[in-house]
């Protein structure tokens, strides 16, 4: 499958409707994050194995959640499991020069291998740090996103939340979580699922 395949299906489903999101997955290449052994792969829509047995999402996923995520110019955005940075590019395009990517990795690898990835991608930080608990030192964000799933909303990225911001994250047990986008409200987060999904489960202490 070629990368405009899957752009012509979206469209064609009018699963993916934010014209931005669609530009950024023109923009970044796939191909640049995934591993040699995979690269023929890159876009078929199927999550793909990186390292340390975690995986690259399918496109299809991804976009979905940036959708949800609906991110602006500008926005100062925290993304839970950079993986092999793949979401992060994409949220750089989508925050633009004057926004901000902070992206947390929990397995030393995975972050130096996402760390490679990004060198082009000014605007975008990645730590080596348990993003389960967020990242206070640039808290609060426009944009929270999670790429591995939790049994409950950790509350620490509640809190780093900005009133009015959103958080799209998986949640429930390991096998089969509900997608959910949650906006918070006076402190709170109201929250709608976007359906059913299966992700790795999120490490750290606020985690599984």
């Amino acid at each position: 499958m070629k990368k405009q395949d899957l752009i012509d299906q979206w469209t064609k489903l009018k699963m993916i409707t934010n014209k931005r999101v669609i530009d950024a997955f023109k923009k970044v290449k796939r191909e640049d994050f995934v591993v040699k052994e995979y690269l023929k792969e890159a876009y078929e829509d199927v999550p793909l194995p990186i390292l340390q047995l975690q995986t690259i999402s399918q496109p299809t996923t991804v976009v979905i959640m940036l959708q949800a995520l609906d991110v602006r110019p500008g926005m100062k955005v925290l993304e839970i499991g950079a993986g092999s940075g793949y979401n992060a590019a994409l949220l750089s395009i989508l925050v633009g020069k004057k926004g901000r990517v902070y992206t947390t990795e929990i397995i030393p690898e995975l972050a130096d291998f996402a760390k490679n990835n990004l060198k082009k991608f000014k605007n975008v930080k990645v730590y080596q740090s348990d993003g389960s608990a967020g990242l206070p030192v640039h808290a609060k964000y426009d944009r929270i996103i999670c790429t591995a799933a939790a049994r409950t909303i950790p509350r620490p990225l509640i809190d780093q939340l900005k009133e009015g911001g959103i958080i799209v994250i998986p949640v429930g047990p390991k096998y089969g979580q509900k997608m959910v986008k949650g906006v918070k409200k006076k402190g709170k987060l109201e929250t709608i699922s976007l359906g059913d999904f299966m992700f790795v489960p999120l490490a750290g202490e606020f985690g599984k």
